[in-house]
């Protein structure tokens, strides 16, 4: 199992609500994916605009190639990369 951490999810100020509705419709999209196994949204409690998102996946290719080179990922990315400011950093973890 391969854990994604796109740490840390810096919202652009006074989205926050829009950005957690648009992830409602996203997870739809990453949960239907091959390989996908959980994933985990948190918010901050120290700051209202910022989160963590930690998936579980079977394989890195499953997050890197199944996923990020889908139809579905640009669905993914336009519902939530809009909101990001700077973009984050996402690492894997075994």
């Amino acid at each position: 199992m391969i854990l994604e951490v796109a740490a840390t999810l810096i919202i652009k100020k006074g989205q926050s609500k829009a950005f957690e509705n648009n992830f409602k419709k996203a997870e739809t999209i990453i949960s239907s994916m091959k390989g996908y196994i959980s994933h985990e949204l948190k918010k901050c409690i120290e700051q209202d605009d910022k989160y963590i998102l930690l998936v579980n996946w079977e394989t890195l290719e499953n997050h890197e190639i199944g996923f990020r080179q889908s139809d579905e990922y640009q669905e993914w990315k336009a519902l939530l990369h809009h909101f990001y400011e700077p973009f984050p950093t996402v690492e894997h973890y075994v």
